[in-house]
């Protein structure tokens, strides 16, 4: 009985499967021969510099700044603010059927938020309102907002 013959395609995939596997025991070879392994400590260490640039020197002590740690906010920066004092204002726009508008602060003349939950009262535009300050995920929000008669 004769042998099967392999066709060309099948001798071309076995050579390139062994020529991979030669290339990966090279490779291997490779590595070890250039393996830094014994170095010391130093040698090894990685610095990054008050650019946040990989250096291999370590950094200045001179140019090291002391951070306060409770200066350091984690999170989003505007969620969770204090309260700010009873502030009056102009209603800029509210749209009744969406339930939000905006207020203008009759001191500094910043835009604040205010939405149908913080209300007290109706408003409408161009009622003047008092009201006080929170931070919301977006920046100032109104709330306690009422109808100043």
């Amino acid at each position: 009985m004769a042998r099967p013959q392999e066709t060309f395609n099948k001798k071309e995939l076995e050579k390139k499967r062994a020529q991979k596997k030669k290339e990966k025991e090279q490779r291997k070879q490779d590595r070890k021969a250039n393996a830094k392994s014994g170095q010391s400590l130093d040698d090894m260490m990685a610095y990054v510099d008050e650019d946040g640039n990989i250096s291999s020197t370590p950094p200045d002590p001179l140019k090291k700044r002391n951070i306060n740690v409770n200066d350091i906010v984690t999170g989003s920066r505007n969620e969770g603010g204090a309260v700010v004092t009873v502030r009056k204002g102009k209603v800029s726009f509210f749209d009744t059927s969406k339930g939000f508008g905006f207020i203008i602060d009759s001191e500094s003349g910043e835009r604040v938020f205010v939405h149908v939950n913080g209300l007290k009262t109706v408003i409408k535009e161009n009622d003047v309102v008092s009201f006080e300050t929170e931070r919301g995920p977006k920046g100032l929000q109104a709330r306690d907002v009422k109808v100043i008669k």
